[in-house]
């Protein structure tokens, strides 16, 4: 997802890490591991590494810009409700959504 005019603290990686955590759980997603990096001046990338997968966020806040990753390999895990979560969060004037579905079958 591609989240724009983000009116949500983009640069604030607690913030982030939270926003993504309480994501990752409205999924019904077990968290493993919380990766966390903030640039200079400006910017902060986070990761969640899942069991069943992961979330990533990366962000520009001097354009309120963030890029936002959902890769989940469950038909147990909704993507849509840790979506949910973020966009409310981060509350962007307007987005796109890209949906990749692999079938490794």
């Amino acid at each position: 997802m591609d989240l724009y005019g983000c009116k949500g603290n983009v640069n604030d990686a607690e913030f982030l890490v939270g926003v993504l955590e309480k994501a990752a759980k409205k999924m019904g997603s077990t968290v493993v591991k919380t990766i966390w990096h903030k640039f200079s001046p400006t910017g902060t990338t986070v990761i969640l590494i899942l069991a069943e997968t992961h979330i990533s966020i990366h962000t520009w806040p001097e354009y309120k810009y963030a890029a936002l990753d959902i890769f989940v390999c469950s038909e147990d895990i909704d993507p849509e409700e840790g979506w949910k979560v973020v966009k409310f969060a981060l509350e962007p004037t307007s987005f796109k959504v890209h949906r990749l579905v692999r079938n490794v079958k």
